[in-house]
């Protein structure tokens, strides 16, 4: 009996120390919880979008006006003798790419036939020359004779006097005077040459070969003017000057500068040009209007480096009429085409301007922006007037269109 009883009570003890644990941690968790303090409630700030800005300035800037095309020369012919024959002598630079100075002969034809015609010529006229003397003698006595028999009166026909005889003989004389020059005239055609300084393009024939007139022997182009057509729309024009094509007795009628460069031989080459005309119509395709720059001198060492030579493809920078107290801002920067964002007091504020030009680069604002905003660069989904913004300054990007001042 003692017994059972015994081992009920152990159940029943280690029953009510679990519940005395369990007390005992909800009062102590009670405790520590009365002693916590409630979390600080913090409002989060409101963040303002970041924008980049650069700030702007009044200028007084040339304006830049671009485009591109292809070296030609202003003179190119080709070389077709006037007289046949043999070569029998070539200049020594005559071949593709060899310079020749104006009247050098670039081939000779074998000129003994050309001589030997003179030589007739000449001795026809000494013979024409000698008939017309001849009839000339005997009209004389002929008028001589008739005075002793007849005193002043008038002889019934010229021919008493020879008069149609020596206009007969007048008229061989010129006849073989105009042979001898037309013979004189061949024999220097003997002699093949330009009446301009050159460089050969192509060559079709060589010593010992027979040419005949109106054969093309070679290609040529005059070396003192290469010429480059560029082409450009309408609305470039009115910031050059554009000769109007022609001189009307002023031979300096001619427009703005203009700096050719391109990229050869691993060295960025310049030449100086003018504008001198636009061609006589408007490309039918594109619309575009051609804008002829001219270089002269395009081989002379003292001036260049390296020849602007035909074929090559160059940019042109014209300079254009100046823009006194300009405000210019990235292209990108202006939305609508006349509308800028400025950045005052940190609030974003949409600015209407008038635009003067736009170029590849950036926009040209005559009013409506003052010297020392701050242009927005960046790009925002949302824009509303006068929102609260934090602008990050940038440096403004270098201009390649500014020409010195």
């Amino acid at each position: 009996m003692n017994k059972s009883g015994g081992i009920l009570a152990k159940p029943l003890v280690q029953l009510l120390l679990v519940v005395a644990a369990l007390g005992m941690g909800v009062l102590i968790f009670r405790f520590l919880a009365s002693k916590k303090k409630p979390p600080v409630k913090k409002e989060r700030p409101v963040l303002t979008p970041l924008v980049e800005g650069i700030t702007v300035h009044a200028e007084d800037l040339r304006m830049i006006v671009h485009g591109f095309g292809t070296a030609e020369p202003k003179v190119k012919v080709q070389v077709v003798p006037q007289v046949s024959g043999q070569v029998v002598e070539c200049h020594a630079n005559f071949v593709e790419g060899g310079f020749f100075k104006a009247g050098e002969p670039l081939v000779k034809v074998d000129p003994r036939d050309y001589e030997l015609a003179v030589e007739n010529a000449e001795a026809a006229v000494a013979q024409a020359d000698y008939i017309l003397k001849q009839e000339q003698s005997e009209a004389l006595v002929a008028r001589t004779e008739w005075r002793q028999l007849h005193g002043d009166e008038k002889p019934p026909s010229p021919l008493v006097l020879r008069v149609p005889q020596i206009k007969n003989a007048q008229a061989q004389l010129q006849s073989a005077q105009a042979k001898l020059s037309r013979a004189k005239l061949d024999l220097e055609r003997t002699a093949v040459s330009m009446p301009f300084d050159g460089r050969g393009a192509t060559k079709n024939v060589d010593l010992g070969q027979y040419i005949t007139p109106g054969q093309t022997i070679a290609t040529v182009y005059g070396t003192d003017v290469i010429e480059i057509v560029v082409p450009l729309g309408d609305d470039q024009l009115e910031w050059f000057e554009v000769p109007l094509g022609h001189t009307n007795g002023n031979e300096n009628n001619r427009g703005a500068e203009a700096l050719i460069t391109t990229d050869f031989a691993g060295k960025n080459r310049s030449w100086k040009g003018t504008i001198v005309r636009t061609e006589g119509q408007i490309d039918p395709t594109s619309r575009m209007i051609r804008v002829v720059v001219e270089v002269t001198d395009p081989f002379e060492k003292k001036n260049h480096d390296v020849p602007l030579t035909p074929g090559m493809f160059v940019n042109v920078e014209i300079k254009g009429k100046q823009l006194n107290n300009i405000i210019r801002a990235p292209r990108y920067a202006v939305h609508g085409g006349d509308t800028v964002w400025l950045a005052r007091d940190g609030k974003l504020h949409v600015q209407p301007v008038k635009v003067a030009r736009h170029d590849k680069g950036f926009t040209y604002i005559s009013s409506g922006v003052s010297d020392g905003d701050v242009v927005i660069t960046s790009t925002l989904d949302v824009v509303i007037d006068r929102m609260a913004i934090r602008v990050r300054q940038a440096e403004p990007a270098d201009s390649d269109e500014e020409a010195a001042r």
